[in-house]
Protein backbone atom coordinates (compact mmCIF):
# COMPACT_ATOMS: atom_id res chain seq x y z
CA UNK A 1 0.00 0.00 0.00
CA UNK A 2 1.97 3.07 1.45
CA UNK A 3 5.23 1.37 0.47
CA UNK A 4 4.26 0.79 -3.53
CA UNK A 5 2.77 4.22 -3.35
CA UNK A 6 5.94 5.67 -2.59
CA UNK A 7 7.91 3.63 -5.01
CA UNK A 8 5.43 4.73 -7.74
CA UNK A 9 6.69 8.04 -8.64
CA UNK A 10 10.24 7.59 -10.09
CA UNK A 11 10.94 11.46 -8.86
CA UNK A 12 13.09 14.28 -10.62
CA UNK A 13 15.63 14.11 -13.51
CA UNK A 14 18.85 13.24 -10.89
CA UNK A 15 16.82 10.54 -9.24
CA UNK A 16 15.64 8.87 -12.69
CA UNK A 17 19.65 9.32 -13.55
CA UNK A 18 20.36 7.84 -10.10
CA UNK A 19 18.07 4.68 -11.00
CA UNK A 20 18.94 4.08 -14.35
CA UNK A 21 23.25 3.88 -12.95
CA UNK A 22 22.13 1.88 -10.02
CA UNK A 23 20.50 -0.84 -12.51
CA UNK A 24 23.06 -0.88 -14.20
CA UNK A 25 25.45 -1.11 -11.69
CA UNK A 26 23.77 -4.50 -9.59
CA UNK A 27 23.92 -5.85 -13.00
CA UNK A 28 27.70 -5.71 -13.42
CA UNK A 29 28.84 -6.68 -9.89
CA UNK A 30 32.28 -7.40 -10.55
CA UNK A 31 32.85 -3.84 -11.97
CA UNK A 32 31.88 -2.41 -9.14
CA UNK A 33 33.39 -4.30 -6.28
CA UNK A 34 36.78 -3.97 -8.84
CA UNK A 35 36.48 -0.56 -8.35
CA UNK A 36 36.18 -0.56 -4.52
CA UNK A 37 39.02 -2.87 -4.43
CA UNK A 38 41.11 -0.34 -6.61
CA UNK A 39 39.99 2.52 -4.44
CA UNK A 40 41.64 0.36 -1.38
CA UNK A 41 44.47 -0.58 -2.89
CA UNK A 42 45.26 3.11 -3.99
CA UNK A 43 44.46 4.16 -0.63
CA UNK A 44 46.33 1.31 0.83
CA UNK A 45 49.67 2.92 -1.24
CA UNK A 46 48.93 6.36 -0.18
CA UNK A 47 49.16 5.40 3.38
CA UNK A 48 52.80 4.04 2.59
CA UNK A 49 53.81 7.95 1.40
CA UNK A 50 51.99 10.05 4.30
CA UNK A 51 54.14 11.11 6.87
CA UNK A 52 52.95 10.75 10.44
CA UNK A 53 54.60 11.54 13.67
CA UNK A 54 52.74 11.66 17.25
CA UNK A 55 50.98 15.05 16.94
CA UNK A 56 50.93 18.56 14.44
CA UNK A 57 53.13 21.84 15.44
CA UNK A 58 50.22 23.76 16.89
CA UNK A 59 51.24 27.26 17.22
CA UNK A 60 50.70 28.00 21.23
CA UNK A 61 52.16 31.32 21.22
CA UNK A 62 55.60 30.46 22.60
CA UNK A 63 58.91 29.52 21.29
CA UNK A 64 62.01 28.57 23.19
CA UNK A 65 65.78 28.95 22.67
CA UNK A 66 67.84 26.58 24.75
CA UNK A 67 71.30 26.64 25.02
CA UNK A 68 73.99 24.58 25.78
CA UNK A 69 77.64 26.14 26.65
CA UNK A 70 80.72 24.37 27.14
CA UNK A 71 81.08 21.97 30.35
CA UNK A 72 83.03 24.17 32.69
CA UNK A 73 81.51 27.63 31.70
CA UNK A 74 80.09 29.35 34.26
CA UNK A 75 76.63 31.21 34.85
CA UNK A 76 77.82 34.42 33.63
CA UNK A 77 79.55 33.11 30.73
CA UNK A 78 76.25 30.74 29.43
CA UNK A 79 73.76 34.02 30.55
CA UNK A 80 77.01 36.13 27.59
CA UNK A 81 75.45 33.23 25.23
CA UNK A 82 71.65 34.37 26.56
CA UNK A 83 72.06 37.57 26.07
CA UNK A 84 72.95 36.92 22.35
CA UNK A 85 70.00 35.60 21.62
CA UNK A 86 67.62 38.31 22.93
CA UNK A 87 69.58 40.71 20.53
CA UNK A 88 68.85 38.38 18.01
CA UNK A 89 64.94 38.80 19.04
CA UNK A 90 64.90 42.51 20.06
CA UNK A 91 63.71 43.72 15.97
CA UNK A 92 61.15 40.56 16.59
CA UNK A 93 59.67 43.06 20.29
CA UNK A 94 60.27 46.20 18.30
CA UNK A 95 57.93 44.85 15.31
CA UNK A 96 55.43 43.62 17.97
CA UNK A 97 55.28 39.85 16.74
CA UNK A 98 57.38 38.89 20.15
CA UNK A 99 55.38 40.36 23.49
CA UNK A 100 57.92 39.41 25.63
CA UNK A 101 61.20 37.71 26.65
CA UNK A 102 62.59 35.53 29.59
CA UNK A 103 66.10 34.23 30.32
CA UNK A 104 66.84 31.55 32.53
CA UNK A 105 70.32 31.25 33.30
CA UNK A 106 71.91 28.08 35.05
CA UNK A 107 68.93 26.70 33.99
CA UNK A 108 68.26 22.28 34.81
CA UNK A 109 70.51 22.67 37.48
CA UNK A 110 73.51 23.24 35.20
CA UNK A 111 75.49 26.71 34.85
CA UNK A 112 76.48 25.54 31.14
CA UNK A 113 72.70 25.79 30.83
CA UNK A 114 70.58 28.77 29.90
CA UNK A 115 66.78 28.52 28.10
CA UNK A 116 65.52 31.74 26.30
CA UNK A 117 61.09 31.97 26.35
CA UNK A 118 59.86 33.89 23.67
CA UNK A 119 56.09 35.00 24.08
CA UNK A 120 54.73 35.91 21.00
CA UNK A 121 51.79 38.44 20.59
CA UNK A 122 48.42 37.52 20.72
CA UNK A 123 46.95 35.20 17.06
CA UNK A 124 44.61 38.40 16.33
CA UNK A 125 47.88 40.94 16.63
CA UNK A 126 50.49 39.10 15.01
CA UNK A 127 50.64 37.61 10.92
CA UNK A 128 53.39 35.58 11.76
CA UNK A 129 53.17 31.93 12.89
CA UNK A 130 55.55 30.55 15.49
CA UNK A 131 57.18 28.75 12.60
CA UNK A 132 58.17 31.82 10.96
CA UNK A 133 59.60 33.68 13.55
CA UNK A 134 61.57 29.95 14.72
CA UNK A 135 63.01 29.64 11.43
CA UNK A 136 63.66 34.18 10.89
CA UNK A 137 65.60 33.47 13.76
CA UNK A 138 67.73 30.28 12.81
CA UNK A 139 70.37 31.87 10.61
CA UNK A 140 70.83 34.39 12.90
CA UNK A 141 71.54 32.17 15.67
CA UNK A 142 74.72 30.54 12.99
CA UNK A 143 76.83 33.75 14.76
CA UNK A 144 76.20 32.96 18.52
CA UNK A 145 79.36 30.54 18.69
CA UNK A 146 79.80 30.93 22.80
CA UNK A 147 76.49 28.47 23.23
CA UNK A 148 75.25 25.81 21.36
CA UNK A 149 71.01 26.03 20.35
CA UNK A 150 68.41 26.65 18.14
CA UNK A 151 64.87 28.05 18.36
CA UNK A 152 62.29 25.51 18.79
CA UNK A 153 58.79 25.30 19.00
CA UNK A 154 57.16 23.51 21.88
CA UNK A 155 55.24 20.45 20.92
CA UNK A 156 50.77 19.86 21.21
CA UNK A 157 49.60 17.90 23.62
CA UNK A 158 51.73 19.39 26.19
CA UNK A 159 54.42 17.10 25.37
CA UNK A 160 58.25 17.42 26.53
CA UNK A 161 61.42 17.35 24.35
CA UNK A 162 60.33 20.25 21.72
CA UNK A 163 64.24 20.68 21.49
CA UNK A 164 64.69 16.61 20.64
CA UNK A 165 61.82 14.52 19.47
CA UNK A 166 63.95 12.10 17.97
CA UNK A 167 66.02 9.86 20.54
CA UNK A 168 67.22 6.54 19.74
CA UNK A 169 68.40 4.88 22.64
CA UNK A 170 71.61 2.41 22.12
CA UNK A 171 72.45 0.07 24.94
CA UNK A 172 75.12 -2.78 25.22
CA UNK A 173 77.15 -4.78 27.63
CA UNK A 174 79.52 -2.17 28.47
CA UNK A 175 79.71 1.88 28.00
CA UNK A 176 83.10 1.48 25.61
CA UNK A 177 80.80 -0.47 22.67
CA UNK A 178 77.49 1.64 23.44
CA UNK A 179 80.12 4.78 22.95
CA UNK A 180 81.21 2.59 19.95
CA UNK A 181 78.13 2.16 18.49
CA UNK A 182 76.28 5.55 19.26
CA UNK A 183 79.25 7.03 17.66
CA UNK A 184 78.54 4.86 14.25
CA UNK A 185 75.28 5.66 14.71
CA UNK A 186 75.57 9.81 15.03
CA UNK A 187 77.70 9.17 11.66
CA UNK A 188 75.17 8.49 10.16
CA UNK A 189 72.41 10.25 11.63
CA UNK A 190 74.73 13.17 10.53
CA UNK A 191 74.63 12.69 6.96
CA UNK A 192 71.17 13.07 6.82
CA UNK A 193 70.44 16.87 6.21
CA UNK A 194 66.83 16.34 7.34
CA UNK A 195 68.11 15.48 10.62
CA UNK A 196 69.40 18.71 12.53
CA UNK A 197 71.47 19.52 16.17
CA UNK A 198 72.46 15.58 15.98
CA UNK A 199 74.44 14.54 19.20
CA UNK A 200 74.88 12.11 22.05
CA UNK A 201 74.31 12.48 25.83
CA UNK A 202 77.52 11.03 26.71
CA UNK A 203 80.31 13.91 26.33
CA UNK A 204 83.65 12.85 27.97
CA UNK A 205 84.72 16.54 28.84
CA UNK A 206 84.74 16.15 32.50
CA UNK A 207 88.38 16.35 33.95
CA UNK A 208 88.66 12.86 36.27
CA UNK A 209 91.41 11.75 38.36
CA UNK A 210 91.92 7.78 37.63
CA UNK A 211 94.24 6.75 40.52
CA UNK A 212 96.02 3.55 39.99
CA UNK A 213 97.51 1.55 42.94
CA UNK A 214 100.88 -0.41 42.39
CA UNK A 215 99.79 -3.72 43.76
CA UNK A 216 103.03 -5.02 44.18
CA UNK A 217 104.66 -2.35 46.10
CA UNK A 218 101.59 -2.69 48.40
CA UNK A 219 101.93 -6.61 49.22
CA UNK A 220 105.62 -5.76 49.68
CA UNK A 221 105.08 -3.41 52.51
CA UNK A 222 101.78 -5.32 53.56
CA UNK A 223 99.67 -2.96 52.63
CA UNK A 224 96.17 -3.55 51.86
CA UNK A 225 94.08 -2.63 48.88
CA UNK A 226 91.18 -1.85 51.19
CA UNK A 227 93.24 0.17 53.26
CA UNK A 228 94.42 2.48 50.34
CA UNK A 229 90.73 2.92 49.37
CA UNK A 230 89.70 3.38 52.70
CA UNK A 231 92.23 6.24 53.50
CA UNK A 232 91.66 7.99 50.29
CA UNK A 233 87.60 7.68 50.91
CA UNK A 234 87.96 9.17 54.28
CA UNK A 235 90.16 12.07 53.84
CA UNK A 236 89.16 13.31 50.57
CA UNK A 237 85.27 12.70 50.18
CA UNK A 238 84.35 11.33 53.57
CA UNK A 239 83.59 8.65 55.84
CA UNK A 240 81.07 8.21 59.12
CA UNK A 241 82.73 7.00 62.14
CA UNK A 242 79.62 7.39 64.46
CA UNK A 243 76.87 8.94 65.92
CA UNK A 244 76.17 11.33 69.46
CA UNK A 245 73.51 12.42 70.74
CA UNK A 246 72.85 15.61 72.02
CA UNK A 247 69.53 17.00 73.15
CA UNK A 248 67.45 14.43 72.56
CA UNK A 249 68.86 14.79 68.26
CA UNK A 250 71.49 12.56 66.69
CA UNK A 251 74.29 13.78 64.81
CA UNK A 252 76.32 12.32 62.36
CA UNK A 253 80.19 12.13 62.90
CA UNK A 254 81.80 12.53 59.34
CA UNK A 255 85.61 12.30 59.15
CA UNK A 256 86.99 14.60 56.94
CA UNK A 257 90.39 16.04 55.41
CA UNK A 258 90.23 19.85 56.34
CA UNK A 259 89.39 21.61 52.89
CA UNK A 260 92.70 22.98 51.87
CA UNK A 261 94.09 20.06 52.33
CA UNK A 262 92.10 18.13 49.57
CA UNK A 263 92.00 21.04 46.54
CA UNK A 264 94.42 19.72 44.00
CA UNK A 265 96.14 16.01 43.41
CA UNK A 266 99.14 16.86 44.97
CA UNK A 267 97.63 16.99 48.47
CA UNK A 268 98.03 13.04 47.87
CA UNK A 269 101.84 13.13 48.63
CA UNK A 270 100.93 14.65 52.37
CA UNK A 271 98.80 11.59 52.74
CA UNK A 272 100.26 8.86 54.81
CA UNK A 273 99.49 5.30 55.88
CA UNK A 274 101.23 2.34 58.13
CA UNK A 275 103.11 -0.23 56.92
CA UNK A 276 102.24 -3.92 57.79
CA UNK A 277 105.11 -3.63 60.29
CA UNK A 278 102.74 -1.34 62.00
CA UNK A 279 105.69 1.72 63.30
CA UNK A 280 106.58 2.82 59.84
CA UNK A 281 104.37 5.43 57.59
CA UNK A 282 104.42 5.12 53.87
CA UNK A 283 103.33 7.91 51.64
CA UNK A 284 100.23 7.80 49.24
CA UNK A 285 102.16 9.37 46.39
CA UNK A 286 104.81 6.18 46.63
CA UNK A 287 101.62 3.28 46.11
CA UNK A 288 99.51 5.29 43.82
CA UNK A 289 99.28 6.95 40.31
CA UNK A 290 97.27 9.44 39.65
CA UNK A 291 96.36 10.51 36.15
CA UNK A 292 94.07 13.05 34.83
CA UNK A 293 91.31 12.25 31.91
CA UNK A 294 88.37 12.93 30.91
CA UNK A 295 85.08 11.37 31.67
CA UNK A 296 81.04 11.43 31.05
CA UNK A 297 79.54 13.74 33.44
CA UNK A 298 77.03 11.01 33.36
CA UNK A 299 76.60 7.47 32.94
CA UNK A 300 72.96 6.49 32.15
CA UNK A 301 71.42 2.84 32.16
CA UNK A 302 68.33 2.08 29.86
CA UNK A 303 66.15 -1.36 30.97
CA UNK A 304 69.34 -1.78 33.78
CA UNK A 305 71.52 -1.76 30.72
CA UNK A 306 74.59 0.95 30.02
CA UNK A 307 73.33 3.26 27.62
CA UNK A 308 74.04 6.63 25.58
CA UNK A 309 71.11 8.24 23.59
CA UNK A 310 71.26 9.69 20.05
CA UNK A 311 69.28 12.48 19.84
CA UNK A 312 68.16 16.00 17.34
CA UNK A 313 65.61 17.80 15.83
CA UNK A 314 63.92 17.48 12.47
CA UNK A 315 63.99 19.90 9.65
CA UNK A 316 60.78 21.50 8.35
CA UNK A 317 58.58 19.48 6.53
CA UNK A 318 60.44 16.09 8.16
CA UNK A 319 58.06 13.93 10.18
CA UNK A 320 58.93 11.98 13.11
CA UNK A 321 57.66 8.67 11.69
CA UNK A 322 59.92 9.09 9.19
CA UNK A 323 63.11 9.87 11.51
CA UNK A 324 62.46 6.61 13.55
CA UNK A 325 62.20 5.00 10.37
CA UNK A 326 65.70 5.79 9.81
CA UNK A 327 67.36 5.48 12.08
CA UNK A 328 66.11 1.98 12.99
CA UNK A 329 66.80 1.31 9.71
CA UNK A 330 70.59 2.71 9.86
CA UNK A 331 70.87 0.78 13.20
CA UNK A 332 69.52 -2.63 11.50
CA UNK A 333 72.14 -2.05 8.48
CA UNK A 334 75.29 -0.95 10.81
CA UNK A 335 75.23 -2.08 14.21
CA UNK A 336 75.87 -5.68 15.40
CA UNK A 337 72.84 -7.64 16.70
CA UNK A 338 73.83 -7.83 20.44
CA UNK A 339 73.45 -3.93 19.78
CA UNK A 340 69.74 -2.70 21.51
CA UNK A 341 68.11 0.15 20.22
CA UNK A 342 65.05 1.47 21.65
CA UNK A 343 63.54 4.67 21.81
CA UNK A 344 62.55 7.55 24.17
CA UNK A 345 60.64 10.93 24.89
CA UNK A 346 58.58 11.86 22.09
CA UNK A 347 59.87 8.94 19.70
CA UNK A 348 58.47 6.70 22.08
CA UNK A 349 55.26 8.16 22.42
CA UNK A 350 54.57 8.11 18.65
CA UNK A 351 55.38 4.38 18.54
CA UNK A 352 53.30 3.61 21.33
CA UNK A 353 50.53 5.75 20.30
CA UNK A 354 50.76 4.00 16.79
CA UNK A 355 49.93 0.84 17.81
CA UNK A 356 47.08 2.23 20.34
CA UNK A 357 45.42 3.16 17.37
CA UNK A 358 45.39 0.10 15.65
CA UNK A 359 44.35 -1.86 18.22
CA UNK A 360 41.72 0.71 19.28
CA UNK A 361 40.71 1.11 15.06
CA UNK A 362 40.39 -2.61 15.36
CA UNK A 363 38.08 -2.80 18.20
CA UNK A 364 35.76 -0.19 16.94
CA UNK A 365 35.28 -2.22 13.60
CA UNK A 366 33.94 -5.37 15.90
CA UNK A 367 31.80 -3.32 18.54
CA UNK A 368 29.98 -1.36 15.51
CA UNK A 369 29.53 -5.14 14.07
CA UNK A 370 28.60 -6.65 16.89
CA UNK A 371 25.71 -3.55 17.43
CA UNK A 372 24.38 -4.18 14.14
CA UNK A 373 24.46 -7.96 14.68
CA UNK A 374 22.46 -7.78 17.46
CA UNK A 375 19.71 -5.07 15.49
CA UNK A 376 19.64 -7.00 12.14
CA UNK A 377 19.49 -10.38 13.98
CA UNK A 378 21.97 -11.27 11.38
CA UNK A 379 25.93 -11.71 10.60
CA UNK A 380 25.09 -10.96 6.87
CA UNK A 381 23.98 -7.91 7.04
CA UNK A 382 26.28 -5.77 9.53
CA UNK A 383 28.94 -7.59 7.29
CA UNK A 384 27.60 -5.62 4.20
CA UNK A 385 27.89 -2.42 5.79
CA UNK A 386 31.23 -3.30 7.02
CA UNK A 387 32.72 -3.89 3.83
CA UNK A 388 32.25 -0.19 2.93
CA UNK A 389 34.63 0.83 5.56
CA UNK A 390 37.95 0.46 3.93
CA UNK A 391 36.59 3.11 0.81
CA UNK A 392 35.73 5.84 3.91
CA UNK A 393 39.73 5.50 5.53
CA UNK A 394 40.99 5.37 1.48
CA UNK A 395 38.96 8.91 1.22
CA UNK A 396 40.42 10.12 4.50
CA UNK A 397 43.86 8.96 3.08
CA UNK A 398 43.32 11.08 0.37
CA UNK A 399 41.99 14.28 1.68
CA UNK A 400 45.55 14.26 3.79
CA UNK A 401 47.54 13.52 1.03
CA UNK A 402 46.13 16.23 -1.12
CA UNK A 403 46.28 18.85 1.92
CA UNK A 404 50.15 17.76 2.64
CA UNK A 405 48.68 16.83 6.59
CA UNK A 406 50.31 14.23 8.16
CA UNK A 407 48.87 11.17 9.79
CA UNK A 408 48.53 11.86 13.86
CA UNK A 409 46.66 11.08 16.45
CA UNK A 410 43.91 13.60 15.55
CA UNK A 411 43.73 12.20 12.47
CA UNK A 412 43.75 8.66 13.64
CA UNK A 413 40.46 9.89 15.77
CA UNK A 414 38.88 11.31 12.76
CA UNK A 415 39.39 7.97 10.65
CA UNK A 416 37.90 6.24 14.05
CA UNK A 417 34.96 8.66 13.79
CA UNK A 418 34.51 8.23 10.32
CA UNK A 419 33.39 4.48 11.47
CA UNK A 420 30.17 5.57 12.70
CA UNK A 421 29.46 8.00 10.02
CA UNK A 422 30.16 5.66 7.42
CA UNK A 423 28.13 3.18 8.79
CA UNK A 424 24.89 5.18 9.02
CA UNK A 425 25.05 5.09 5.28
CA UNK A 426 24.78 1.65 5.01
CA UNK A 427 22.50 1.01 7.92
CA UNK A 428 20.08 3.07 5.70
CA UNK A 429 19.89 1.00 2.82
CA UNK A 430 20.03 -2.34 4.48
CA UNK A 431 17.11 -1.79 6.73
CA UNK A 432 15.13 -0.25 4.22
CA UNK A 433 15.65 -3.07 1.85
CA UNK A 434 14.65 -5.20 4.24
CA UNK A 435 11.69 -3.89 4.82
CA UNK A 436 10.89 -4.13 1.15
CA UNK A 437 11.72 -7.77 1.52
CA UNK A 438 8.90 -8.23 3.78
CA UNK A 439 6.87 -6.69 1.60
CA UNK A 440 7.57 -9.60 -1.02
CA UNK A 441 9.90 -7.82 -3.09
CA UNK A 442 12.98 -9.65 -4.46
CA UNK A 443 16.67 -8.70 -3.07
CA UNK A 444 17.85 -6.94 -6.20
CA UNK A 445 14.99 -5.08 -6.40
CA UNK A 446 14.59 -4.34 -2.79
CA UNK A 447 18.63 -3.00 -2.98
CA UNK A 448 17.40 -0.81 -6.07
CA UNK A 449 14.23 0.57 -4.35
CA UNK A 450 15.89 1.04 -0.89
CA UNK A 451 18.44 3.17 -2.21
CA UNK A 452 17.19 4.93 -4.83
CA UNK A 453 14.46 6.29 -2.01
CA UNK A 454 17.29 6.72 0.88
CA UNK A 455 19.23 8.62 -1.55
CA UNK A 456 17.62 12.17 -0.36
CA UNK A 457 18.19 11.61 3.49
CA UNK A 458 21.86 10.04 3.22
CA UNK A 459 22.48 13.07 0.78
CA UNK A 460 21.34 15.48 3.30
CA UNK A 461 23.18 13.94 6.18
CA UNK A 462 26.57 13.46 4.09
CA UNK A 463 26.09 17.55 2.86
CA UNK A 464 25.60 18.24 6.92
CA UNK A 465 28.06 16.61 8.66
CA UNK A 466 30.34 18.25 5.75
CA UNK A 467 29.31 21.69 6.49
CA UNK A 468 30.07 21.04 10.49
CA UNK A 469 33.41 20.08 9.47
CA UNK A 470 34.34 23.05 7.14
CA UNK A 471 34.99 25.54 10.29
CA UNK A 472 37.59 22.89 11.79
CA UNK A 473 39.05 22.83 8.18
CA UNK A 474 38.94 26.51 7.96
CA UNK A 475 39.97 27.37 11.26
CA UNK A 476 42.92 29.42 12.87
CA UNK A 477 44.35 30.56 16.01
CA UNK A 478 45.43 28.55 18.80
CA UNK A 479 45.16 24.49 18.84
CA UNK A 480 43.87 24.97 15.22
CA UNK A 481 46.60 22.74 13.60
CA UNK A 482 44.49 19.67 15.30
CA UNK A 483 41.21 20.87 14.06
CA UNK A 484 42.16 20.92 10.88
CA UNK A 485 43.37 17.59 10.76
CA UNK A 486 40.46 16.32 11.98
CA UNK A 487 38.14 18.39 10.09
CA UNK A 488 39.87 17.22 6.52
CA UNK A 489 39.97 13.64 7.49
CA UNK A 490 35.93 14.11 7.70
CA UNK A 491 35.51 15.84 4.86
CA UNK A 492 37.60 13.68 2.46
CA UNK A 493 36.25 10.25 4.08
CA UNK A 494 32.56 11.42 3.41
CA UNK A 495 33.08 12.92 0.05
CA UNK A 496 34.53 9.63 -1.15
CA UNK A 497 32.68 7.06 0.76
CA UNK A 498 29.44 8.32 0.61
CA UNK A 499 29.59 8.28 -3.33
CA UNK A 500 30.87 4.70 -3.64
CA UNK A 501 28.67 3.33 -1.01
CA UNK A 502 25.33 4.60 -3.05
CA UNK A 503 26.57 1.91 -5.15
CA UNK A 504 28.68 -0.49 -3.39
CA UNK A 505 26.48 -1.53 -0.62
CA UNK A 506 23.20 -2.02 -2.77
CA UNK A 507 25.91 -4.33 -4.78
CA UNK A 508 26.97 -6.13 -2.25
CA UNK A 509 23.17 -6.52 -0.18
CA UNK A 510 22.06 -7.89 -3.96
CA UNK A 511 25.10 -11.01 -4.15
CA UNK A 512 24.95 -12.00 0.26
CA UNK A 513 21.27 -11.09 1.44
CA UNK A 514 20.23 -13.95 -0.76
CA UNK A 515 21.52 -15.85 1.89
CA UNK A 516 19.17 -14.64 4.30
CA UNK A 517 16.02 -14.76 4.82
CA UNK A 518 13.69 -12.09 5.05
CA UNK A 519 12.06 -11.39 8.73
CA UNK A 520 8.38 -12.03 7.33
CA UNK A 521 9.30 -15.30 6.27
CA UNK A 522 11.21 -16.29 9.66
CA UNK A 523 8.69 -14.89 11.39
CA UNK A 524 6.23 -16.91 9.91
CA UNK A 525 7.97 -19.90 9.90
CA UNK A 526 8.23 -19.35 13.91
CA UNK A 527 4.56 -19.13 14.15
CA UNK A 528 3.95 -22.36 12.24
CA UNK A 529 6.52 -23.98 14.16
CA UNK A 530 4.54 -22.74 17.42
CA UNK A 531 1.13 -23.55 16.44
CA UNK A 532 2.22 -27.50 14.97
CA UNK A 533 3.23 -27.66 18.33
CA UNK A 534 0.24 -26.67 19.97
CA UNK A 535 -1.96 -28.00 17.75
CA UNK A 536 -0.50 -31.56 18.03
CA UNK A 537 -2.84 -34.11 19.79
CA UNK A 538 -2.09 -35.70 22.64
CA UNK A 539 -0.71 -39.28 22.25
CA UNK A 540 -4.12 -41.79 24.14
CA UNK A 541 -2.78 -43.41 26.77
CA UNK A 542 -2.60 -46.49 27.30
Amino acid sequence: GATEAALAPRGNLVVRAFRAVLGFAVTVPVAVIALALAVAGLGYHVYGTIPQELSPGEDRGVVFVPLTAPQDATVAFTDTAAQQVEAVAQPLLEAGEVASIFTFSGSFGRQNRAFVVLRLADWADRETSHRQIASEMAPKMRHITAARGRPITPAGLGLRGSRTPLRVVVSGPDFDLVKEWATTLLAIAQENPNLQNMEMDYEENLPQLDIHVDRARADDLGISVETIATTLQTLLASSEVTRFVDRGREYPVLLQADEADRTSPSDIDFIFVRAGDGTSLVPLSALVDVETVAAAAELRRYNRLPSIRVEGSLAEGYALGEAIAFMEEAAANALPPEARIGLAGQSLQFKETSSGAMITFALALVIVFLVLAAQFESFVHPFIIMLTVPLGVAGALFSLAATGLTLNIYSQIGIILLIGLMAKNGILIVEFANQLRDAGKSVVEAAVDATVLRLRPIVMTVISTILGAVPLVIASGAGAESRVAIGTVIIGGLLVSSILTLFLTPVLYALLARYSKPRSAVKRAMERELSGGLGRPAEPAE
